[in-house]
């Protein structure tokens, strides 16, 4: 059964693009996945992200907020806008954490999602509710004189922050389109519905901007390719909006051309309940849909300060140091475990996870630094 949005539109034989699909199936208040209870995590979830694998991954990344917020000359307040922060998973590690910029941090969980914005206040101490409109520009600029941290949701950034901007496996759900690169330009798919009520595909020819973006980024005739204009305007409108500091954006992704020479379609994928889900066309509203992110498409106006791996990112930031430090602790307190102890033998197999080349190590970091060394 397609969600009421989606059928409203599709009436009459109307056509509408991927994006449009996407949009409805994936963020729909009435029947779109993350409305109706579609989230991160493990036990419950639908799929695992870092943040999900356990606390390492939010104590390493609290030692690059700490390490911009020291380059910034330790401004009040600093502001970390979480974006896609989901269930609120990363902002309590971060919080267990204790980086040192805690008392001047102002944590956004930015989230559009009301049914996930609900999860934010549980085991969050610090959280103030929800803000919008001037009182979430107020909450990002008033400072806090050591009174942090603090913790508020957001649907949407504030009109200008001093922080740091995260999306962790943001970009790959933004609504992106499904292009063929042809010898003379490019086609794209609308959708709509045949005679029996099922979606179906048809090829059009695509937008003058998207037979551009794929020439410019070296995709040949014959590829099948993802467009994802809406990943750039998202940076784009971050990067308006930090007056100083960094904007991270961690996910899988490729280069569209090697997306492009994968078996078809292959960087297309949809999961539920902790496996892969059907078609992306299936029940629409009843699982994740998400794709590779264009790293080249997505630096086309604006070339990243630094592109590493996620592995690479966290044993830069001394991820082996605090595995270290875990093996000490439980070595110390192995005869009686406490919870810190049990915490810390965790981050052995937390560090494997994060770190492997075949998985969550592969990830591709993008930073964008804005005016950082003032």
């Amino acid at each position: 059964m397609l969600p009421p949005a989606l059928a409203e539109l599709l009436a009459d034989g109307r056509r509408i693009t991927w994006p449009e699909y996407l949009e409805i199936a994936l963020y729909d208040p009435s029947g779109g996945f993350y409305a109706t209870g579609g989230r991160a995590g493990g036990r419950g979830g639908d799929f695992l992200t870092s943040p999900e694998v356990g606390p390492l991954f939010g104590a390493v990344l609290a030692v690059m907020l700490d390490e911009v917020w020291v380059r910034l000359g330790r401004p009040d307040p600093f502001v970390v806008a979480d974006a896609g922060a989901g269930p609120g998973t990363l902002a309590r590690s971060v919080r267990v954490a204790e980086p040192a910029c805690a008392g001047s941090l102002v944590y956004l969980l930015v989230e559009r999602s009301a049914a996930q914005r609900s999860l934010h206040a549980e085991h969050l101490p610090g959280w103030v509710g929800e803000r919008s409109g001037e009182e979430l520009d107020s909450v990002a600029t008033a400072p806090l004189a050591g009174a942090g941290p603090v913790f508020a949701s957001a649907a949407g950034l504030p009109v200008e922050l001093t922080g740091v901007i995260v999306a962790n496996e943001l970009l790959d759900n933004l609504p992106f389109d499904v292009v063929l690169r042809t010898d003379d330009g490019a086609e794209h798919e609308l959708l709509a519905l045949d005679d029996g009520g099922e979606l179906e595909s048809i090829p059009v020819p695509a937008p003058a901007e998207a037979v551009s973006d794929l020439g410019a980024v070296g995709v040949a005739p014959g590829m099948l390719v993802p467009w994802q204009p809406e990943a750039r305007r998202w940076l784009a409108d971050a990067l308006s909006r930090l007056r100083q500091g960094r904007v991270v954006v961690l996910d899988y992704g490729a280069t569209t051309a090697e997306m492009g020479r994968r078996p078809f379609a292959g960087w297309l994928r949809t999961f539920r309940g902790n496996q892969a889900g059907g078609h992306p066309l299936d029940e629409p509203g009843t699982q994740d849909i998400t794709t590779d992110v264009a790293i080249d498409q997505l630096q086309l106006d604006h070339v990243a300060t630094r592109v590493r791996t996620q592995a690479e990112l966290l044993a830069d930031l001394g991820i082996d140091d605090l595995v270290a430090q875990g093996r000490r602790i439980w070595d110390e307190r192995a005869h009686a475990p406490d919870v810190e102890a049990l915490r810390a033998r965790s981050r052995i197999r937390e560090a494997e996870a994060l770190t492997d080349p075949e998985g969550l190590g592969a990830f591709v970091v993008l930073e964008w630094d804005v005016a950082l060394d003032r």
